[in-house]
């Protein structure tokens, strides 16, 4: 495989999997550890991520809890939570802080769902943005002779075809999300 064409399918691999990531973080109404994967924690004046200064589990399907290895930070914890923004009210009984995941309403799901087609089609964007890259850099070779014009040609299809792959699995995971989040 061309290098051009490998490292163009590599950098639309790392948007895919920079989007499902951020997929994954979107709430669909049932308990999940990603959830949390973004908070951070004042840990003595660090900023820690939350799996770093506690067990986070899923309880049940609709309670999350997390149990911090330092006592003292039950209220940092909860503190981190609050201000993630994350529409999630936190209890804690002074050693463990139980979320309870609220269920979703239909604007809401609606609202998730234009969200999860709003960070796909910024994905699709990346790819392209990738695909135009490798097209320019195929032309560069062409121009310093290092490649034929069939060559270029061929490589500019195989690009083309990685692209529209990527671009199809984008839409496989918009699909499965939008069921996900709209799924009661």
């Amino acid at each position: 495989m061309n290098p051009i064409v490998k490292d163009a399918k590599h950098r639309m691999d790392i948007s895919i999997e920079n989007f499902r990531q951020e997929i994954t973080k979107i709430r669909t109404g049932k308990a999940t550890t990603a959830l949390l994967d973004g908070v951070k924690v004042d840990y003595y004046g660090t900023m820690t991520p939350l799996k770093q200064v506690g067990n986070v589990s899923v309880l049940d399907p609709h309670t999350l809890s997390i149990t911090p290895w330092d006592k003292g930070m039950v209220q940092n914890i909860e503190k981190a939570i609050l201000t993630a923004d994350l529409g999630l009210n936190p209890a804690n009984d002074g050693t463990n802080i139980r979320i309870p995941i609220p269920p979703l309403n239909e604007e809401r799901r609606k609202e998730l769902v234009k969200l999860v087609k709003k960070f796909g089609e910024e994905c699709k964007v990346a790819i392209r943005n990738v695909r135009r890259d490798a097209n320019d850099q195929l032309k560069k070779e062409e121009k310093e002779k290092s490649i034929s014009e069939d060559e270029k040609k061929r490589l500019e299809d195989e690009v083309q075809k990685t692209t529209d792959e990527h671009t199809k699995k984008v839409d496989e995971l918009i699909e499965h999300k939008e069921k996900e989040i709209m799924a009661i």
